[in-house]
């Protein structure tokens, strides 16, 4: 499969349907593209040297946005490079992703923030930073959060690094506050966890796998949200991936403003019965649990409870993926098949189309304060191009990104990006 990007200098998108997010209402209209920008909603005009797409069949969406997106640039771009990862969000539909700060060396600095600014200049897409927590994802010195925030990253966290210590956590809470982003830290009690990677249950016993109890992830949740609570900063929950946590959650955010959670496709749609022939390329890090579980976290998206769906896209080498189970290595990519596997489960969940698309843009755009691109006359044309009822398989072929760690091969998808248009470029897949 091949990207194909042209300069977006005059294109006539006809007769599409418009998802406008804050209303959640589509609409039909024919945008007339000039130079990257929009020029008109409704073109009726002569288009006979204008490059026409019939959009008759298709959705046109804001770009998604990925709240967490692990890279390997720098340090280990043979993993993963801004190039490679730009091209691999273009084909999920994501023109913005805010990249994780678990690189070598890590996003810790002010130097590194400048670094990094620079390097993601000439991107396809938009990218934004997020900061480490702590000096070298150490967990023991907080890193240069006040300078690294008014440098514009949009959020502090150790990625998938858990910060144990409640002091440290506490400051770091105090200090977000102050540059009002939030911060969030990996939900997991490793004492609890003991290196488990599948859900504690009947099947892990009987399977002979280490388990990992939900309660690693409640207890990780209800501490972090209870310091935020005491300091009045604002938290974000990553990667629900138990039932109860969500329960947890909604007992929280009816108490308290300033919480906001997200869950992976992973999650919603594979569970632990996926180990019934011990792949490592399902050991993700929290682990699939339960169907009830995937179903729990289903009803915390319908209402409210888990803001946003994000990628939690995480290259590995080949090597790390091939060994035994408890050799192998968390985390799996996801940017490429992240939509179209969520509207395939959601909508079989009764799910209306406006409601999936808000999950992927005006949802995950709130949470970090992210300016979400608007679809009107005069403003850039950074948007997508979607069949939002095409049935397919994902394959290899479909994977831009440089790693293929992905579950989702031979999975069931549902919903097609056709164009992808940003930063005065359009975008198709063949």
């Amino acid at each position: 499969m091949s990207l194909m990007s042209y300069k977006l200098d005059k294109y006539l998108l006809k007769n599409a349907k418009v998802y406008y997010p804050e209303s959640k209402k589509i609409k039909r209209a024919s945008l007339l593209i000039i130079d990257g920008d929009i020029k008109d909603m409704n073109y009726q005009g002569d288009s006979s040297d204008i490059e026409t797409i019939d959009c008759s069949s298709f959705v046109i969406s804001p770009g998604f946005i990925d709240l967490r997106t692990h890279i390997g640039e720098p340090g280990n771009e043979d993993i993963e490079s801004i190039c490679s990862v730009s091209r691999a969000a273009l084909a999920g539909g994501y023109t913005r992703i805010c990249i994780l700060p678990d690189t070598t060396p890590c996003i810790d600095s002010l130097d590194l923030v400048c670094y990094m600014k620079n390097r993601i200049k000439e991107s396809l897409i938009n990218i934004e930073l997020i900061g480490a927590a702590t000096k070298n994802l150490n967990g023991t010195e907080i890193s240069e959060i006040g300078l690294m925030s008014k440098k514009g990253v949009v959020a502090i966290s150790d990625a998938h690094k858990i910060l144990k210590n409640t002091q440290l956590i506490r400051n770091v809470l105090e200090y977000t506050s102050m540059f009002k982003i939030p911060y969030f830290n990996h939900t997991e009690d490793y004492d609890l966890s003991s290196n488990g990677f599948t859900h504690e249950s009947k099947f892990s016993t009987e399977m002979g796998l280490p388990a990992n109890p939900y309660i690693s992830e409640t207890i990780a949740i209800y501490q972090n949200i209870e310091i935020a609570k005491y300091v009045g900063g604002r938290i974000h929950i990553p990667n629900v991936s138990s039932e109860k946590s969500v329960d947890l959650i909604k007992f929280f955010k009816n108490k308290y403003s300033k919480i906001s959670a997200d869950v992976s496709p992973n999650h919603l749609g594979l569970n632990q019965e996926e180990f019934v022939d011990f792949d490592a390329v399902f050991k993700i890090s929290p682990p699939l649990r339960s169907e009830k579980d995937s179903l729990g976290l289903i009803e915390g998206l319908r209402d409210g409870t888990i803001d946003c769906i994000v990628s939690d896209h995480f290259p590995r080498a080949s090597e790390s993926k091939e060994s035994d189970l408890l050799n192998s290595k968390h985390g799996v990519i996801g940017l490429e098949s992240a939509f179209p596997f969520c509207n395939k489960i959601l909508s079989e969940n009764n799910f209306r189309i406006e409601e999936i698309l808000g999950l992927f843009t005006l949802n995950p755009s709130k949470v970090y304060n992210l300016e979400l691109d608007s679809i009107k006359a005069g403003q850039p044309a950074n948007f997508n191009v979607i069949d939002t009822n095409e049935k397919w398989v994902f394959k290899e072929e479909n994977i831009f990104s440089k790693s293929k760690n992905s579950p989702m091969i031979g999975k069931s998808m549902k919903g097609k990006i056709k164009y992808v248009l940003c930063k005065n470029k359009i975008h198709s897949f063949d």
